[in-house]
């Protein structure tokens, strides 16, 4: 059985880690190489950068900052923000990052996707999707969540997965920053129905909130930000909880 992984957030926007609630009201939580040097020896199994304001404002993402980040850590390192073309994924493949995240570009242009993971490998593309629940039905959203698609979720996860995607970092808007749990039942729907890994994202508020993502989606990671950033999670206390609810972890 491969071990669950656990995956800290990097909300970055001006060059400072921030984290809101339902992705609106954002309060600064740090410097990203500070946290990120942090959670690399706390034991967390990979790390990833949002720029989360990049292709809102049509930039690329800060690669100094990626570089300072990559430095700090001895773990797979994804990083997203601003990512439109094989070259932009070459320069941070460059500064230091293992995977790369797309979501608004490739709901944009699909087939980035089967360029990149042609490119580069499918293990290296990871496709990042902000659902809303509205009306009965699970949308897309674009551009940090400001933009409502006419895509059905699952229906865009499956054609992702498709043309190529490695990993689906799935984001419940409904659930994000509430601290009130993972959208379990909508996160085991699509993990059900894919052959590649889930990483879940969004609702995280305590460790027993890990524990019911992975016994009752099955999801292969969970990720998380601001139980992290201010410390009312420490990773080597989640492990061990979950080691105990006999979830294996790294």
């Amino acid at each position: 059985m491969l071990a669950k992984r656990i995956i800290p957030c990097l909300d970055v926007k001006d060059g400072r880690t921030v984290k809101g609630v339902n992705f609106v009201d954002l309060r600064d939580a740090g410097d990203p190489v500070e946290l990120a040097y942090e959670y690399s020896q706390q034991g967390a199994d990979e790390l990833v950068f949002l720029d989360i304001t990049a292709t809102h404002e049509g930039r690329k993402t800060t690669i100094d900052l990626v570089k300072a980040v990559a430095r700090q850590v001895n773990i797979p390192f994804t990083i997203g923000g601003g990512i439109n073309e094989i070259k932009d994924a070459e320069i941070l493949l460059n500064a230091g990052a293992d995977k790369i995240s797309i979501n608004s570009a490739a709901v944009r242009n699909p087939a980035l996707i089967n360029q990149m993971a042609a490119a580069f490998g499918a293990q290296f593309v990871v496709v990042a999707v902000d659902t809303r629940a509205i009306e009965g039905g699970d949308f897309v959203h674009l551009s940090g969540g400001r933009i409502k698609t006419e895509l059905n979720t699952l229906d865009w996860i499956l054609e992702a997965q498709e043309r190529g995607a490695g990993e689906i970092l799935l984001t419940s808007m409904d659930h994000d920053g509430t601290k009130n749990g993972f959208d379990n039942d909508f996160l085991k729907t699509v993990n059900d129905k894919i052959h590649i890994p889930l990483i879940a994202s969004g609702g995280a508020g305590n460790q027993q909130h890990f524990v019911e993502v992975f016994q009752q989606a099955n999801v292969d990671a969970a990720l998380a930000a601001s139980v992290f950033h201010y410390g009312e999670i420490l990773i080597p206390d989640l492990k061990q909880t979950l080691r105990h609810h006999d979830i294996v972890v790294r």
